[in-house]
């Protein structure tokens, strides 16, 4: 073999690993289908300890549940008949200056725990929805996103929009209207991404309760 084609090889070798999807967590929990994909449409089907990939675009089936650990130790768990792309997850103990955790909530719902990203660089991560974008201050919440056309597991009596609790630590909301912030125990609505977001003490109907598999941890009730 050449010189001219041993450089080519390597260079395709190299740009073969540059492209390569980052592995940004594993399916930590599962209970039905789950399904991940990937940029380029090719569609695969996870279970326990599955690696999902930034770029993915999870999903999960009517009845099924399903909890995602990224690699910073965070969490995100899915109700049935939710959509979110993991548009990009990157973390190395040694280099905070890389963290990015940017995820799109299509439709459904999740509960988000925070973990080491969200503690040491809290302002890279952002949820974005199509009625707002979320940031954290070292955060668990709650989102639930209707589309109001054929919701597979919509929580009863929500209206069509994006529905938010914080249970711990506090979000934040940025879209057309404004900047707004939600604190421990409050749920909010916002109807869509020009709409300033409505604030309530009491749970309007959220609902998010797990199978009992899934172990102890925050869960909402209306």
């Amino acid at each position: 073999m050449s010189i001219k084609s041993v450089l080519a090889l390597l260079m395709w070798c190299c740009a073969a690993l540059a492209s390569a999807a980052q592995v940004a967590g594993v399916v930590a929990q599962a209970s039905g289908p789950l399904t991940a994909r990937s940029p380029n449409g090719a569609v695969r089907q996870l279970k326990l300890q599955s690696e999902v990939e930034s770029g993915d675009t999870l999903a999960t089936a009517a009845g099924a549940w399903a909890t995602v650990r990224f690699i910073d130790n965070s969490e995100l768990t899915l109700k049935p008949g939710t959509a979110i792309v993991v548009e990009q997850f990157s973390f190395d103990g040694d280099k905070p200056e890389a963290d990015r955790a940017a995820f799109t909530l299509v439709k459904g719902g999740l509960r988000s725990l925070s973990g080491l990203l969200g503690k040491r660089n809290k302002e890279k991560f952002a949820m974005k929805t199509p009625s707002a974008t979320i940031g954290i201050r070292g955060t668990t919440f709650f989102l639930e996103y209707l589309t109001g056309r054929g919701d597979a597991d919509p929580s009863p009596g929500l209206e069509p929009g994006l529905h938010v609790h914080v249970s711990a630590g506090g979000i934040s909301l940025v879209n057309e209207a404004g900047q707004f912030q939600y604190d421990p125990g409050q749920f909010g609505f916002i109807k869509n991404n020009v709409t300033k977001p409505v604030k309530m003490f009491a749970n309007p109907g959220m609902q998010f309760a797990p199978p009992a598999s899934f172990g102890e941890a925050d869960t909402l009730k209306p």
